[in-house]
């Protein structure tokens, strides 16, 4: 009867523990899931406010800024969609491409992707990713844009003699004011201290460059090819011609003229009128 009673008492006991026990790993199953699963309105989320299209310029450092609130032990990576390529991980770069750099300061919420020497081929959508089951991603756009150089009023001006010649070249989108900004006159570079006098330069260095080329009491020499060639940008033309009191229709605006005068109207009507009295035809 005691035999009885021990072995009875045995199976409770173990029956008990391999409760507890399934209890014990059901309750670490059950964390190990709230980890992986964000809480319903509490998990990491995107601040949509920080602006997804940027723009840069050739040449010049470029910041991909990632905002995410209550990350948690989740990590924030950024992928280039392109060619699906992993960039970065956390803090840690995971690309040969020694230009491109996970950038974040502790205990912020903002993960930036900085790209040094950007070039226009590296323009495209970059995708921010938080590591939660599933991912959650937010694209950002950039656009890498080439300094350029026009001159206002290009590619033909009619200027009339004894006038004075403007030439107004825009340098934009240049990663830095163009140290120099030189012109030429038919390949040849602008002596402004020779002894025609009378030529004058006035360059305003920003964001937007601005030179300015002024040629008092235009002749027939200063007829040509202008040029606009500022140090770190292509160089920009003008053809600028002086006229000496002609206004061939041609020219204007470096087009032709399709206006019919009275004579040619009358040349090319003539013919008609004379079919229609003759042959008695109705219009």
């Amino acid at each position: 009867m005691k035999r009885h009673y021990s072995m009875e008492l045995n199976i409770f006991v173990f029956l008990f523990l391999s409760h507890q026990g399934a209890a014990h790993t059901k309750r670490y199953l059950m964390n190990d899931v709230m980890q992986e699963t964000p809480t319903p309105g509490a998990g990491p989320t995107f601040d949509t406010s920080v602006p997804g299209n940027l723009t840069g310029l050739v040449g010049k450092t470029a910041y991909l800024n990632c905002r995410v609130k209550n990350l948690g032990n989740r990590t924030v990576s950024w992928v280039r969609h392109r060619d699906i390529h992993l960039l970065t991980v956390g803090r840690y770069t995971y690309t040969s491409d020694q230009r491109f750099e996970s950038v974040h300061s502790p205990h912020t919420e903002d993960w930036t992707l900085r790209i040094r020497y950007p070039q226009k081929e590296d323009s495209g959508t970059y995708e921010c990713q938080i590591s939660t089951t599933p991912p959650v991603g937010h694209p950002v756009y950039l656009s890498i844009v080439e300094p350029t150089t026009e001159i206002i009023g290009g590619p033909e001006m009619y200027i009339n003699i004894g006038s004075t010649i403007n030439l107004t070249c825009v340098v934009s989108f240049a990663p830095e004011p163009p140290p120099t900004v030189l012109w030429r006159h038919n390949r040849k570079l602008i002596n402004f201290e020779n002894s025609r006098g009378g030529i004058s330069l006035v360059t305003e260095k920003g964001v937007v460059t601005r030179s300015r080329l002024l040629i008092q009491k235009a002749d027939k020499a200063d007829n040509g090819i202008y040029s606009c060639d500022p140090s770190t940008a292509a160089a920009a033309t003008i053809h600028v011609h002086i006229l000496n009191g002609e206004h061939p229709a041609a020219m204007h605006h470096g087009h032709g003229s399709s206006h019919l005068g009275p004579p040619m109207l009358a040349a090319f009507l003539l013919p008609i009128l004379t079919n229609i009295f003759v042959n008695g035809l109705v219009l």
